[in-house]
């Protein structure tokens, strides 16, 4: 692995686990044993370390999410398995991304806050692109256009409001209660 991938691991670890704002450059450069002049050769600044480590979540969790739902036939047993991956990411039973904290994505944009800052946007365009995966399942139900989008946004609001549960109030079978509300409505 190059000094920049290691610095960008290191760095989102750090920042998953105890917060963007809590953590300093000097703690990911000696969690990294890397050096600052390196550091700043890859990363202008902070926030351009903690944009890369959006990315580099977005693609780690991205590639997991899509291996989770092609393991099953496409459609309906794919929008239950999101449930099923969302259960088994809560109670840290998935070794291709790191343990559950909360869903970095939300958590990098509550402290990035401003809709115009590169974080915030990476952090709305992965929003987009989980919905989108799940759009392209929700399609092969053959409803209406108007009955697919809105099947999309209860899905969607039914899987972000598990990662909240889960992380916020502990309770890690939200993922399997919101599973059995998608499946009474397929």
């Amino acid at each position: 692995m190059d000094k920049q991938e290691q610095l960008v691991r290191t760095a989102f670890k750090l920042f998953y686990t105890r917060g963007i704002h809590a953590v300093g450059i000097n703690l990911v450069l000696a969690e990294s044993g890397i050096a600052k002049k390196t550091l700043y050769h890859h990363f202008p600044s902070k926030e351009h370390l903690v944009e890369a480590a959006v990315r580099y979540r977005d693609r780690s969790y991205r590639a997991w999410f899509i291996s989770r739902l092609d393991g099953v036939s496409p459609g309906r047993p794919a929008l239950l398995e999101l449930f099923n991956a969302l259960d088994d990411w809560f109670h840290n039973r998935v070794s291709d991304i790191d343990h559950f904290h909360g869903c970095f994505f939300i958590n990098a944009s509550a402290e990035f806050g401003d809709r115009d800052s590169a974080i915030h946007r990476a952090c709305a365009e992965h929003k987009a692109g989980i919905t989108m995966l799940i759009r392209k399942h929700v399609a092969l139900l053959y409803l209406s256009e108007k009955k697919a989008d809105e099947i999309t946004r209860l899905v969607v609001l039914l899987k972000e409001g598990a990662i909240s549960l889960a992380h916020v109030q502990g309770n890690l079978d939200a993922a399997l209660e919101a599973k059995g509300i998608v499946e009474g409505l397929l």
